[in-house]
Parts: structure tokens; sequence; C-alpha cells
């Protein structure tokens, strides 16, 4: 709507015979022409007072519109960089960044969970908060925001996701890395050898135990708190930059070569996940306070990586890209001209954009209703609330699932997650640009695709549900009602409630949930081996001819080797990335070009808001429910369960995976609505001419 508003006022001014108006500036009149040399007149016929009038107010506008800067940040060479190419490539770049953010996210959750002593399900609550802003404000911002300044509501939005993360490393700053990590170090509570004989002896098998042993889940419910304000500020800079952003994108873009842009844009935005799980990567490998000395190694599961470190990096890029996206004028010259030198009827195009500029309750639930009775919008809305549903399982929780399935440390984790889906989601994408580019289907064959898409994403998904590794599932032993046997004969009397989960290594190759469960009651600093040695273990066979118990046991769970499994899952992953990204391409089109241009914005708003409320919000709190119930092992705190240490691996991927398959399966049918509702839907100019031309045709 902004751009027809610059279209008109340029037709209407620029070949105004009068001089510019007494507040205009020489400068300014300088600038106008530089901006403007492809327009030229439209209308000679109005030379009485009223019009030459009507023409300098219109002058006036059309030059604020086109104007690159923000207040002294103006001039000639800003002005220059007023381009298509230059917008959709930052705009690219800020998706980009707010996919890392994203993705980072999702490969910190696990040492979070670890620090502050969160289950899963508390995690999944947290993640719902930029949902529940997007609900209360996406339908507000698309439609009133969209009748502003555009770039300059999008750079809010980028400058709230900047607040977002620097609000998550609060909680570190407030209570640090943790009393657990510290005494991991050796420049606290590893320092000495009574400091460590101290420590060690907590694990051990004893008939006594102090209450006072149970761990203390400092800034626990603090930290919950602030992580869901963080994603409810999240949320309202996420509807801002979507909303408005993509719009603003499609106002500025020919028809024709709308695919490849947003192809492409998409692909900038592929580039995140990769950049935030190998950000994570990086910041994971160093000890959760660098300058400290840890004396695990990053394969044990009690190693908390710098996960608060990565915020930081995150939010000053943000603030760096916002700026420069709020200095975009309010409608792209180059477009303005476009326009205007296909443009016949001026009158009526002013007539629509002063019908338009009306911002109202009223007209905004009339726009409403209109796309309630959208059946194509409609299904295709809804389609994707249930393929959220189903993704959800691995947008949220894939690095933690890879940790839980094929025993892969969160950085490796995180690594594998991203570079699994760079390569294939690229050449998905791209390809599907290229194709959709190149031969024009129409919006059936596009919505049949789409189908296609999603039964080979539910194939893909049930068959991850018999992929795992044999080693971890046979890891545990369980009791009848799928509980962990974690007390044996053999230590029942070593009152193990409270032990942390410390996992060691018998000799006989079995690993057991800390020395305690092992029944130890002694330890050995100076093992011959150079480490940590746990003796007189009554759970573990003895190699020495005497007696057939009391072995011993190292610190650390025994190595299992899941890399066979590991590449035929990531082998999957990739092809299902690849497939499910040709789409993504088509479902836009379809879901942008089944809307009027003036419900554009508001469309995406709607969309946003329903799939937040129906799919966002209890997607993430369904899954973490899901991990909590397959969890065997919880770490106990004072005040009850504490986060979870060990899985049933097995019986979590078949309830994750078969739940996804379900949702998607639903999607796929909605999918199939569409298919059936876009018979009538133009993709691409031509076809809407073409249309045009029978209908003069059968008129004469």
């Amino acid at each position: 709507m902004t751009n027809d508003r610059a279209n008109n006022s340029a037709l209407a001014s620029y070949d105004a015979p009068t001089p510019p108006p007494a507040t205009a500036t020489p400068e300014s009149v300088k600038a106008a022409e530089i901006q403007m040399p492809l327009l030229r007149p439209a209308l000679n016929n109005n030379n009485n007072n009223s019009g030459k009038l009507f023409q300098e107010q219109q002058q006036r506008q059309h030059y604020e519109d086109t104007r690159c800067g923000i207040s002294f940040v103006q001039g000639e060479f800003i002005q220059k960089f007023a381009k298509r190419k230059i917008y959709i490539s930052l705009y690219g770049a800020l998706g980009c960044l707010f996919m890392a953010c994203s993705s980072y996210a999702s490969s910190t959750f696990s040492t979070m969970e670890k620090r502050f002593k969160i289950p899963s399900k508390a995690i999944g609550v947290i993640a719902i908060g930029n949902d529940i802003s997007q609900i209360i404000v996406s339908i507000w911002i698309s439609y009133y925001a969209d009748k502003h300044h555009r770039p300059r509501w999008i750079a809010i939005g980028v400058y709230l996701v900047a607040c977002f993360c620097f609000i998550n490393v609060i909680p570190h700053l407030l209570y640090g890395p943790g009393e657990n990590a510290l005494l991991l170090t050796k420049e606290y509570g590893a320092n000495s050898t009574q400091s460590l004989s101290e420590s060690y002896k907590k694990a051990l098998c004893t008939l006594e135990r102090d209450d006072d042993d149970c761990i203390e889940a400092t800034g626990s419910h603090e930290t919950k708190y602030i992580l869901f304000i963080a994603q409810f500020i999240l949320g309202i800079g996420n509807s801002l930059f979507s909303t408005l952003g993509i719009s603003y994108m499609d106002d500025n873009t020919q028809r024709a070569k709308t695919p490849i842009i947003i192809s492409f844009t998409y692909f900038l935005r592929m580039l995140g996940p990769v950049a935030g799980y190998g950000l994570s990567t990086i910041t994971l490998k160093y000890y959760i306070s660098p300058n400290l000395t840890p004396i695990i190694n990053k394969t044990d599961p009690r190693w908390l990586g710098a996960w608060w470190s990565g915020w930081i990096i995150l939010a000053v890029l943000l603030i760096i890209f916002g700026s420069v996206i709020a200095l975009f004028p309010r409608a792209l010259p180059e477009t303005v001209a476009s326009k205007a030198a296909s443009s016949k009827k001026i009158n009526d195009l002013a007539a629509n954009e002063a019908e338009d500029e009306k911002a109202s309750f009223g007209d905004l639930w009339k726009t409403f209703k209109r796309l309630l009775r959208n059946k194509a919008l409609m299904c295709n809305n809804i389609a994707s609330v249930f393929y959220i549903l189903g993704y959800s399982a691995y947008m949220t929780f894939m690095p933690k699932y890879i940790e839980i399935q094929y025993k892969q440390s969160a950085s490796a984790a995180a690594l594998l997650t991203g570079s699994s889906s760079l390569f294939c989601s690229a050449i998905g994408i791209l390809g599907a640009g290229a194709f959709i580019q190149t031969f024009r289907p129409k919006a059936r064959s596009l919505a049949f695709w789409n189908v296609l898409v999603g039964v080979t994403t539910v194939v893909a998904i049930i068959g991850y549900a018999s992929l795992g590794c044999p080693a971890v599932d046979q890891r545990i032993s369980l009791s009848r009602d799928g509980s962990l046997m974690t007390e044996l004969p053999c230590n029942q009397n070593c009152n193990c409630d409270y032990i942390t989960y410390n996992p060691v290594c018998a000799e006989d190759g079995q690993t057991f949930i800390s020395a305690c469960h092992a029944g130890c009651s002694s330890f050995d600093l100076g093992h011959k081996s150079g480490g940590l040695s746990y003796t007189n273990c009554s759970c573990v066979a003895s190699s020495t001819p005497e007696r057939k118990f009391g072995g011993s046991a190292r610190l650390g769970p025994c190595p299992l080797d899941c890399t066979k499994y590991l590449k035929i899952f990531i082998a999957i992953v990739c092809v299902v990335k690849l497939i499910g990204a040709s789409g993504r391409t088509s479902n836009f089109l379809v879901s942008v070009r089944c809307v009027s241009d003036k419900d554009k914005s508001m469309a995406l708003g709607a969309g946003l808001s329903m799939m937040s409320l129906l799919a966002f919000i209890p997607a993430p709190i369904l899954f973490g429910y899901i991990y909590d119930y397959t969890c065997v092992m919880w770490g106990k705190t004072c005040g009850g369960n504490g986060n979870c240490w060990l899985y049933n691996a097995s019986a979590l991927r078949s309830l994750v995976n078969y739940t996804a398959a379900g949702f998607v399966s639903i999607g796929v049918c909605f999918d199939v609505g569409v298919w059936y509702y876009v018979k009538n839907v133009k993709v691409f100019e031509e076809e809407e001419e073409h249309e045009r031309g029978v209908e003069m045709e059968t008129v004469n």
C-alpha cells in the first residue's frame, strides 16, 4: 500500500511546471531529482491552482517516501544503496541471524537443563513465551505497522531480538557457573588432596548418609522466569520482522522474479542453523567458566560448556544489521519508477490508495472475515499447524535427541545437526526456486508437490523410529514397570538416593550410574593408569581369582560406538531436508497469491498467530513431556526432581517419531484441500494478463 502511495505521488507531481513549495530546500529538490530520474509526466491537463497545490504536496510526499536515512544520517551516498538487491540480501542476512538465535537456543537447552536443574517439560513451557506474544501482537502489528514506515518497524523488531539475546545472559551473570561445575575444576574443590578426598567420599557406598547431601537447585525458578520473559520479547521482534519484512520484499519485487528471490532469502536463512549450531559447537567446547581448568573432558556427561557467551556475539550482530535496515525508505525508488511506467489509470490508483490508507478497527475486522472465508488460505494454515506440530520434535530437541540416541557430546550433536541441514536444504530450496522460475508451474502443480513432500516426510519419520543404537538400548536395565533398576542386592544398603549422576565404567565393561550404585566403598587417587579408580565394588566382578566380586571401576561411562547408526540417521535426515526444502518456495507462493495484495501482511500476521496458538505453543510442551516421561534417572534436588540424566532411548525414539508422523499425516490431508481450492489462483503476472485478455475478447 505504501508503494502504491509513492507511485501515485510520483505520477501526480513530477511533471509539475511550478517550483517546489517554500518549505522545500534546494538540497531537497536536488535530492528528489536524483532519486527519480526515470519518472516522466503522467498528467498534463491540470493547470489550475488546486491542481498545482496537489502536485506540490504529492512531490513532497514522494520525496519523503523514497528518501533513505534517519535524521542526520542521510545524503546522496546512502541513497545509492536504496536498491532491491541490497534489501533482499540484508533481509536474508537478518533471517540468517534470527535462525542462528533459534538453533543456538535449542543446542544449548541440554546444557542449561544440567546447569539450573530444569526438566525438559519446563524448557518446553519457556519456549512458548515467544508464541504467546506473537498471538497477542501479530495481527495488530501486521495491520497497523504495515501502513507506516515498514523498514523502521522491522529494525525495532531486530533490536527486540537483540534484547532477547542479552537477557539470556542474565542467569549466568546472577548465579555464575554453579557449585557443581566449580568443584570439577582444579581451582575450586579439586585443588588439594583433602578436598578431593571429601568430594569422592560422597560418591561412595555408605551405610549412613546425611540428608544435607541433597543438591540445592540455586536460581532454578528465577532462571525460568527470566528465560520466559526473553522468549516473550523474542516473539514481538519476530512478528515485526517476519510479517513486515516479507510483505515489503514482495511489494518491491516483480512477480515473475519472486520464486528465485524467495529461494535466495530462504537459502540465506538456511545458513542460520549452521551458524547457530556452529557457534554452539565452539562455545560449548569451552568450560562454563573459561578462565578455570576443568578436571573432566567434553565427553563427560557432567561437562558444562560456556553456553552464555554465544548470546553476546549474536546480540552485537543483530544491532549492527538492524541499524542498517532502518535506513531504507518507505518505498524503494526503482519500484516506484517501474510501477509508474506500467500504470495507466492514475486516478483509479489514487482512489484505491486513499481507501487503503484508512486504518480502523472496522476495516481490520472486515479484512479478518475476508481471510476466514478464504478456503485455500485456511487449509494451508491448518496444514502448516500440523506440520509444525510434527516438526517441533526435531526443531527444538534435535541436538538433545542425537545426544540421547547416539551418545554424542553437546557440541558434537550441535555440529551434526547444523551440518546435516545446510547442503541438502540449500540444494532443495535453490533447485526448487530455479525450477519454478524457469517452468512457471500453476498453483495446483505447486500444491500437489507439497502433498508429495508431506507423504515422503511421513515415511522417513516412521523410519526414524526403528533407527537407534543397540548398544545404547542395552546399556540400562529396566524393571517390569519401565523404571530403572538402580537398587540391586549388591548395593541395597548403600543409600544412593541423593547421589548425583557420576557414571563409572566397571572393569567388566558395565556402566553404573555412580560409584555408589556400583557398590564401591573406597577409591585410589594413585591408580596406575593415571586416573581415579574406585575399588572394592560389590557389584563389579573381580578380575582376581580369590574373590568373585569386589572389582574396580574408573570415572566416566564406558565408551560406546554408535557411528554406523548415526551416519545412517544423518543420511536420511539430509534426504528429508532436501525434499522438504524444495516445498518451501511453492508453499510461500501459494499462501501469498491466494489473497489480494492489500490483505497480504494481514494474512501473514493472522497465519503466524494461528500457528503460534495451535502449534508453536503446545508442541514444545508436548514433546518436553514425552522426554520427561521416558526419563529413568532424575537428578535429585532438595525440592524434588531436577534435570534428567538418563533416558529410555528406545521408548523415547518410538514416542517422539510416531507422534510426529501422526501430526504430519494430518497436515498432508489438509494439503490435499489446498490443492483442490487453489485451482483459480494465479501465481505469475502473465497468467492474470492472459485471463484479462480472454475476458476482453469475450466481451468484444
